[in-house]
């Protein structure tokens, strides 16, 4: 467990009382900061909050992101764009034009701080269903925090929007996915570091549960290419001290290093590794948590010549993108970047605006069996391109991309698939033709089912 800074929001120091009346501080903060950015109408917590009180003719969404902590240097950005997409659905502009909120509803958020701290985003999670009573929640980053909250969505039975690219094998009837499943970052990119760098592969990361899944399945990848894992190195979250790891990538000599290491530690790990003398062209970095977020924070020239893997990058070249970079800069300063996690809390908010209309346009009522079956299927024109709901397994189907970095901070695309990917929550690699099938209507039952063949990929139809 990653310990909070703010010591008056140390859940595991505190009683039940105490914690409920200083978690309603970090409630308090997060609606603060929602009203100062201009973002959407807010409410407080049934435990305290402050904030704009409810109409009592709107949907209430939780959007639980950290804002403070090692995690909120991506983090908040995805906050961010959550603001301006119900912003957009509120108000009728965006992609939203014409419309004015959900058939005349307005979405109001309750925001929850959980200060990168894994039981807080539990607890928080608990109080956003049973005391605040909202609809669903958009949230969370890390699959720690994911994993934290998964139990409390199912026992529920609420839903979750996440928005991150995570390690995969899991599918649940109280989660959508709209981040990448392995198929969909860590396919494409093994064989692409294989073929352009050759076979020797360094894995660093995090130490939790979505780094190591996701080099465990990156190793395999590699392996099944016929390349060899030299070295498997993690380090604390937050880290900033990189050298001896750094010593150990000299001594292996890779080919290429694959970097899962996320939040504060990118920016550290990427000037020691510059400053220690290792250029892109003698070994390059490739990453996946490390976005234009991370870049900004660190310089660009300590990401130059690197690489990422991603559904989708800044530079990414359609009308919609360029509506969207525009719309995000005008709204939080033209100094900010977009990326792609970022892009993902903005398209799953959109996704769950479309379910909520769909359901009221047909005369029913919102709630989570209406919005899961609702949300299932649902398509929309994103930043990156045409994006869909999976209706069996409720991931994403989203592009792969690769990107290289450029001296402006900005990603050269490398490689690109032609229209998004269907997603495949089981990694190939581990579990060779397991798929993931939720009934419908969705009764909950164990969706896994076992095909031991070999999948084909499958692509959105444009």
């Amino acid at each position: 467990m990653v310990e909070s800074r703010d010591p008056l929001v140390r859940f595991g120091r505190l009683g039940r009382r105490k914690f409920i009346k200083y978690g309603s501080l970090a409630v308090g903060a997060g609606v603060m900061t929602a009203c100062t950015r201009g973002g959407p109408t807010t409410t407080g917590s049934a435990a305290g909050g402050t904030g704009a009180a409810a109409s009592g003719d709107g949907i209430k969404v939780g959007v639980m992101y950290s804002t403070t902590g090692t995690i909120a240097i991506v983090e908040k950005s995805l906050q961010d764009a959550t603001f301006l997409a119900i912003e957009q659905i509120n108000q009728g502009t965006g992609p939203w034009q014409g419309k004015q909120g959900i058939m005349g509803k307005q979405i109001e958020t309750v925001v929850v701080n959980p200060d990168s701290n894994w039981d807080l985003y539990n607890q928080m999670s608990k109080r956003l269903i049973d005391e605040d009573q909202v609809t669903c929640v958009l949230g969370c980053y890390t699959s720690a925090s994911r994993k934290s909250v998964l139990p409390v969505f199912e026992e529920k039975d609420s839903i979750l929007y996440y928005p991150v690219y995570y390690e995969g094998n899991e599918c649940s009837s109280n989660v959508f996915y709209t981040g990448a499943a392995p198929n969909q970052q860590i396919t494409d990119s093994i064989p692409y570091c294989y073929e352009n760098f050759g076979p020797k592969g360094f894995f660093i990361g995090s130490d939790y549960i979505y780094p190591k899944e996701s080099n465990r399945i990156a190793k395999a990848e590699l392996v099944n290419q016929g390349g060899q894992v030299v070295g498997d190195e993690y380090a604390a979250l937050g880290t900033t001290e990189f050298i001896t790891i750094i010593n150990k990538i000299k001594q292996a000599q890779p080919d290429f290093v694959l970097s899962n290491l996320v939040g504060d530690s990118i920016p550290a790990f990427y000037r020691q590794f510059k400053d220690a003398g290792i250029t892109p062209d003698q070994i390059p970095i490739m990453a996946y948590p490390t976005t234009e977020e991370e870049i900004q924070a660190m310089g660009a020239e300590y990401a130059e010549g690197h690489y990422s893997s991603f559904n989708y990058f800044q530079s990414v070249d359609t009308p919609e993108n360029k509506a969207f970079v525009e719309q995000f800069k005008a709204k939080f300063g033209n100094n900010r970047v977009t990326n792609g996690v970022m892009e993902a809390a903005y398209l799953q908010t959109f996704f769950m605006a479309q379910a909520m209309e769909k359901i009221m346009e047909e005369g029913g009522e919102i709630n989570t069996a209406s919005l899961r079956e609702a949300t299932r299927g649902q398509e929309f024109n994103a930043p990156q391109g045409k994006v869909k709901i999976d209706p069996d397994n409720y991931h994403t189907y989203l592009y792969s991309r690769i990107g290289r970095w450029n001296s402006d901070g900005q990603a050269e695309i490398v490689f690109a698939t032609p229209s998004a990917v269907k997603p495949i929550p089981w990694s190939q690699a581990l579990y060779k033709g397991r798929l993931c099938v939720h009934p419908a209507p969705d009764d909950r039952s164990d969706p896994t089912q076992e095909t031991g063949t070999d999948l084909q990929v499958e692509y959105l139809e444009s």
